[in-house]
C-alpha cells in the first residue's frame, strides 16, 4: 500500500480533530419534522443531496482549489503572489456564499480553521504563514496537496467523509442502529464513486444546487427549541 493512501486514510478518520460530529446541516430539522423516519428515507435524502445539493458544488470546486492553492505556494515571495492569494479567495467566498444559513457558514469556517490549524502543527503551513481563514473546502483542498493526493481521491474522500458524517449524525437522531448505518454507507458507495468521477472534471460554476429542502432545514436550525447539534 502506498504512503499517499495511508495519508488518505488519515484525512477520512473520524479522529480528524474538526469537529465535524457536532453539526448535522440540517438533519436534525428534517428528523424533528418526521420528514426522515427510517433508513430508506435517509438514504433517499442522502442520495439526492449526491446528486443535486449543494455537496457536488464544493467536490467539484476541489481540484481548483488544488490548483490555485499551488499557484500560491510557488509564487510565495515573488510578484504574482497577490493575484493567485486572490483567485484563491474569491472562489473559497463564492462557495461559501452558497451556503444559505449562517450556521452552516459558521461550520464551514470553524472547520477549515480546525484542518489548517491542524496542517500547520503537521510542518504544512500556508503560504507566507498566512492566518488560517479559508473555509472547509479549501482546507480540505490544502490538505490534499500537502498529502500529495491526486485530485479524484480528494474529491472522493471529500464527499465519502460528508456521508459518513451525516450517517454518524442519523445513528444519534433518527434513531438509526450502527450496523444499518454501516449498510448505508456500502450502498452508497457506488454513487460516491459516479459522482466523484463526474465532478472531478466539472466545471462548479455550471452546476445547479436544487437542495432547497436542505437550504431550509438548515435555516431553520436555529429555531428548534431544543437541539443535539450546532447546525
Amino acid at each position: 500500500m502506498s504512503a499517499p493512501r495511508l495519508r488518505l486514510f488519515q484525512l477520512v478518520s473520524p479522529a480528524l480533530p474538526v469537529g465535524a460530529f457536532s453539526y448535522s446541516e440540517g438533519l436534525e430539522v428534517l428528523v424533528q419534522a418526521g420528514r426522515l423516519a427510517d433508513a430508506a428515507a435517509v438514504t433517499d435524502w442522502l442520495a439526492a443531496e449526491l446528486r443535486g445539493g449543494s455537496l457536488p458544488i464544493e467536490a467539484a470546486a476541489l481540484p481548483r482549489l488544488m490548483d490555485a492553492l499551488a499557484l500560491w505556494r510557488r509564487a510565495a515571495g515573488v510578484g504574482d503572489a497577490a493575484a493567485a492569494k486572490a483567485a484563491l479567495f474569491d472562489l473559497d467566498g463564492w462557495l461559501l456564499a452558497q451556503r444559505e444559513a449562517a450556521e452552516v457558514r459558521a461550520q464551514q469556517r470553524q472547520m477549515g480553521r480546525s484542518l489548517l490549524q491542524l496542517l500547520a502543527d503537521l510542518g504544512w503551513p500556508l503560504p507566507e504563514g498566512s492566518a488560517p481563514a479559508l473555509a472547509w473546502p479549501a482546507a480540505w483542498a490544502w490538505a490534499g496537496l500537502c498529502l500529495e493526493l491526486p485530485p479524484l481521491e480528494v474529491v472522493e474522500a471529500y464527499i465519502y467523509g460528508w456521508v459518513a458524517n451525516q450517517l454518524s449524525a442519523a445513528v444519534r437522531l433518527v434513531p438509526l442502529g450502527p450496523t444499518e448505518a454501516q449498510r448505508q454507507q456500502l450502498a452508497l458507495a457506488p454513487l460516491i464513486e459516479q459522482r466523484a468521477a463526474e465532478l472531478v472534471a466539472a466545471d462548479p460554476a455550471t452546476l445547479w444546487n436544487g437542495g432547497v429542502g436542505a437550504g431550509l432545514a438548515q435555516l431553520g436550525h436555529g429555531e428548534l427549541y431544543s437541539r443535539l447539534f450546532r447546525s
